[in-house]
């Protein structure tokens, strides 16, 4: 077995999705998940294929997203892995349990903006997904003047009241 480290190639700013699913209905069940709950929303899917033709099937709403999520789809290549990205204005934190109850969704990875990095095994069949190394490590433990700027920055945005 082979471990190989896989960076997400995306914009800074871009949230996605990455995690596991089971049948090539995900592509479709997703799409119509996500126009229906959340109208106007743009994003782009691609879900690797594990038999048959294993091709990167794909759809969307706005194409540098389909770009951004196929291409990255190829580059880690292990199968029934989906990328869902997220166009501007767009964020998981809005959807993800609109995926996670999808019947075909298995496990969801992560769900950021921040660099990414994707743990690959290889072995004589293909390609799995050990893991995620999702942002950078903590530098220390948040005072009383963090947990303040938190709560207040979670109700500027609306999250909390």
């Amino acid at each position: 077995m082979e471990i190989e480290v896989l960076p997400i190639t995306k914009p800074a700013d871009v949230n996605f999705i990455f995690g596991q699913s089971h049948f090539i209905k995900t592509v479709e069940d997703m799409h119509e998940a996500l126009v229906s709950a959340v109208p106007g929303i743009k994003f782009g899917l691609a879900f690797c294929e594990a038999s048959g033709k294993r091709l990167v099937r794909w759809s969307g709403t706005d194409d540098e997203m389909i770009r951004l999520a196929t291409q990255n789809a190829m580059a880690v290549g292990a199968g029934h892995s989906f990328f869902l990205f997220l166009g501007a204005g767009f964020f998981p934190i809005n959807i993800l349990n609109i995926v996670k109850e999808l019947h075909e969704v298995c496990q969801i990875y992560c769900a950021t903006a921040n660099e990414t990095e994707v743990l690959i095994a290889q072995t004589r069949l293909g390609r799995g997904v050990i893991g995620v190394v999702d942002g950078q490590s903590p530098l220390g433990v948040e005072s009383e003047e963090d947990i303040a700027w938190r709560k207040g920055f979670l109700r500027k945005i609306g999250y909390k009241s």
